[in-house]
């Protein structure tokens, strides 16, 4: 039996399509929150990027790195002071960071994790969503400072779900006219069913014929299965529902750093625009960033900054992020939700990183913005020495309505920031 064949194809939680009939009652009942969640690896300039820390509050000091931000500063907080406790390698700025994984490999099998937040939100909101959630990543994550996966995002038995890392996958996955039949389409989702049909009853066989080790990987490879064959009943629930138009053109191919980090905020937008999703990551680029910047020095030599050449190129890094994260939040706030209200005021929008700094793990640097209905904007708030990231990713998740009395390594919710 071929283990990487179980493994194929790992998907998201079944859907049902969005209904244009009740259009009206979703304007005037329905909760339509979004969450959106930026990483970045090597963490930040801690010089320039974190404001005086004897400067908390709502009327602090916007620091230099932050700038750009300087006319959002009433619609974001920075909750700094966190850290994940479990995560023990300095250069995995995105691995961990929406899990606060606490299960690691041992010797002879692979790294494992946790679930993430962001796929906590898909099960519950994606019904309705053509994508129950999506993933932008970087085309080379490891010269960005992430480390395993291939996206932010990680399934309910821990395991890594593939991102997009180029605009034009992501026009086209939303917005590209599909050349397949609707009977094509049927006949390939019925193919990929009876497949999975003779791979269960052969898994079943086997599973007869194994130790309580082994059954417990196998366990993980029906999870597997099972969530292949809940993304065909949500792809079958979509045949012959058209895509939305594009509410943007076609983007260029090959675009690399600032703009197109920039070029995927407006599909973000335009994805949450459409409806085709309520739930978004993206683990950013910061190697190709520099280039587009005609910087010479790599990432990782720019995160060992000290004070030497390299602290100005870390400098414009976090400028050139600021600004783009600014341009996000125009956007945001240009933009109308499907029940007329500005897509800024329905999404929670989080930006940061696993990492300070360097190698530093501490005092993780969070940007959280947006829905000013459940969150207390403005402000800068240092939080007690040791409180987990997982503490703020299990308040933001009940303050939209994801009741969860736990997530990850919490220790309780972070009720300051809450209206």
């Amino acid at each position: 039996m071929d283990r990487r064949y179980f493994l194929k194809g790992l998907g998201t939680t079944m859907a049902l399509p969005y209904m244009n009939s009740l259009q009206g009652d979703v304007k005037s009942s329905v909760n339509h929150n979004k969450m959106v969640f930026l990483s970045f690896g090597w963490g930040v300039t801690k010089e320039t990027w974190f404001p005086n820390k004897n400067d908390q509050g709502f009327n602090y000091k916007l620091s230099e790195g932050l700038m750009p931000l300087k006319k959002h500063k009433k619609d974001f907080s920075l909750i700094l002071g966190t850290q994940h406790k479990f995560n023990n390698e300095g250069h995995w700025g995105s691995t961990l960071y929406l899990t606060g994984a606490n299960r690691y490999a041992v010797p002879g099998k692979s790294f494992s994790n946790t679930i993430s937040c962001d796929q906590i939100a898909a099960k519950a909101w994606g019904d309705n969503n053509r994508f129950s959630s999506l993933q932008f990543d970087t085309k080379k994550a490891g010269s960005s400072g992430h480390g395993p996966g291939l996206s932010l995002s990680w399934d309910q038995s821990g395991k890594p779900m593939s991102g997009m890392p180029d605009p034009f996958q992501v026009y086209h996955k939303l917005f590209g006219n599909e050349k397949m039949t609707l009977e094509q389409k049927q006949a390939m989702i019925s193919q990929k069913g009876s497949s999975l049909d003779a791979i269960l009853t052969d898994a079943k066989k086997v599973n007869k014929k194994l130790n309580a080790e082994d059954k417990d990987k196998l366990n993980e490879y029906f999870e597997s299965v099972r969530s292949i064959e809940l993304q065909l009943a949500k792809e079958e629930a979509w045949l012959g529902k058209p895509k939305p138009k594009a509410p943007l053109k076609e983007p260029k191919q090959g675009l690399k750093g600032y703009e197109e980090i920039k070029l995927m905020y407006d599909l973000m937008v335009a994805a949450l625009q459409t409806d085709c999703t309520r739930v978004i990551t993206y683990r950013q680029p910061v190697e190709s960033l520099l280039k587009s910047l005609d910087v010479s020095i790599t990432s990782h030599n720019m995160s060992h900054y000290a004070k030497g050449t390299r602290f100005p190129v870390s400098k414009l890094r976090d400028e050139k992020q600021s600004e783009l994260l600014s341009y996000l939040m125009d956007k945001l706030k240009a933009t109308k939700d499907i029940n007329g209200q500005s897509l800024f005021e329905t999404t929670t929008l989080t930006y940061g990183s696993n990492i300070m700094h360097s190698h530093t793990l501490n005092n993780c640097p969070i940007v959280v913005a947006g829905n000013k209905k459940i969150l207390k904007l403005g402000e800068h708030r240092i939080m007690p020495k040791g409180t987990p990231l997982c503490n703020l990713w299990l308040t933001l998740l009940n303050a939209n309505g994801l009741n969860q009395q736990s997530f990850g390594d919490s220790t309780g919710m972070i009720e300051q920031i809450l209206v």
